[in-house]
């Protein structure tokens, strides 16, 4: 897709003939990003508003955004109230969504978590400072206008809440030439921006085209794996009631652990989802995300329930593990079932420890080494090279199992 030609003039002359509420002291939901920048100056051109109190929160995103943030905000003659809730992010939400091997259809829910934690430290701050209403920098097609909204309205029920790309119908391109026209500071690199949590980083969001080609400076953390190292490498990654603790024999915070495993994973290609996604509107769109750590976290903490979980909880618990992902995703990480969700897989997790070994090479992860004292995995018993038990004992227990297939088997004789 081409990018339109823009009409500055008649884009201003759409937002001023659209009707807004009034308020007078509005909380912003603010990063630094083009949309909620560009919501600085709306507040100011557009709704009037004499008190904007914006509201800068730290979820992993690293420091140079944060940075960048602050830089931006004395640029807009603003000074963000700053609140760090990384600890939060990783020990009570990232936590839960390896516990829950978070998975919608391919994307291991990270936005789908911060904006929900992002809303409610927003609105409980709107609430403490007598504000009259939030803004946030959603658009009308995407999941964050959803998630923020029910948020806001458990958190600040009786407050405005103000999406101003969506309530006036931007495009990406119009709210670029809006930053131009009004001296808005933009550092995007690539149309849509991108969102950066330790644990997955979205890419232009909503913006990729179907056949789009994905230049390689535009990668954090992945090396494409044409380009990694030709090298295996090896990690060793330990495992406490389903939550990583110790990194290459290193016990660590789970903030550090992640962050470190970017780095290795990134290096050896591993990381990249390239995805077709179902939004909350069920419209698809071509989602970019990279993920390395995650995706070494994710696929060695299922592989341990497989040892350490029955049979039976591990069927039931995939049906648990779906119901989490969608329900975070579609913005109900505070509605009663989630919580119900949390206690049933929270209880399944103390057994969940291990020790793994795997080698990265260019995207792939091989598992060289398990041991876990918690496993169900008993070789002397089960394997065909020991004698655990008489197989004898199994003879009558066949027998029984197939006495179903013999009635079947006398239903269709006399069918035919």
């Amino acid at each position: 897709m081409g990018k339109e030609k823009i009409d500055i003039k008649a884009v201003i002359k759409r937002i001023e003939e659209t009707p807004v509420p009034k308020v007078k002291k509005v909380a912003l939901a603010y990063s630094g990003g083009l949309d909620s920048a560009l919501g600085v100056e709306l507040l100011r051109r557009i709704y009037k508003c004499k008190d904007i109190v914006p509201v800068n929160i730290d979820v992993g995103q690293g420091e140079d955004e944060v940075e960048e943030a602050r830089s931006k905000a004395m640029a807009l003659k603003l000074e963000p109230i700053y609140i760090d809730a990384r600890e939060e992010f990783t020990e009570q939400w990232l936590a839960k969504a390896i516990r829950a091997n978070s998975d919608y259809n391919g994307y291991p829910v990270s936005t789908s978590m911060t904006r929900q934690l992002v809303a409610r430290v927003v609105a409980e701050k709107a609430v403490e400072l007598g504000c009259d209403a939030l803004m946030e920098g959603s658009t009308g097609k995407g999941n964050d206008q959803y998630r923020m909204h029910n948020v806001f309205k458990l958190f600040a029920p009786d407050l405005e809440v103000l999406a101003p790309v969506r309530d006036f119908d931007l495009t990406r391109y119009e709210e670029e030439e809006l930053c131009r026209e009004w001296n808005v500071p933009v550092t995007e690199k690539i149309t849509g921006g991108d969102d950066k949590t330790m644990w997955c980083r979205s890419i232009a969001s909503g913006a990729i085209d179907l056949n789009q080609e994905l230049p390689d400076d535009i990668w954090l953390w992945m090396v494409p794996p044409e380009k990694a190292q030709d090298k295996a490498e090896e990690v060793e990654l330990e495992f406490r009631k389903g939550i990583p603790v110790k990194l290459n024999g290193k016990e660590m915070d789970l903030a550090e652990l992640v962050a470190g495993l970017n780095a290795i994973a990134g290096r050896n290609g591993i990381g990249l989802i390239d995805m077709f996604e179902d939004g909350i509107m069920s419209l698809k769109s071509r989602e970019i995300y990279e993920a390395p750590a995650a995706h070494v976290i994710l696929k060695l903490h299922r592989d341990l329930e497989q040892a350490c979980l029955t049979k039976e909880e591990i069927q039931f618990k995939k049906g648990i593990d779906a119901q989490w992902a969608y329900m975070t995703y579609h913005g109900e990480w505070y509605h009663p079932l989630k919580a119900a969700l949390d206690a049933f897989i929270d209880a399944t997790q103390g057994v969940v420890n291990g020790v793994y070994k795997v080698k990265l090479y260019k995207g792939n992860i091989v598992i060289t080494h398990r041991e876990s004292e918690t496993s169900l995995f008993t070789p002397e018993i089960r394997s065909i090279k020991s004698r655990g038990f008489d197989q004898k004992w199994c003879q009558n227990a066949a027998k029984v199992r197939g006495l179903p297939f013999e009635i079947l088997a006398k239903r269709r004789k006399m069918l035919e």
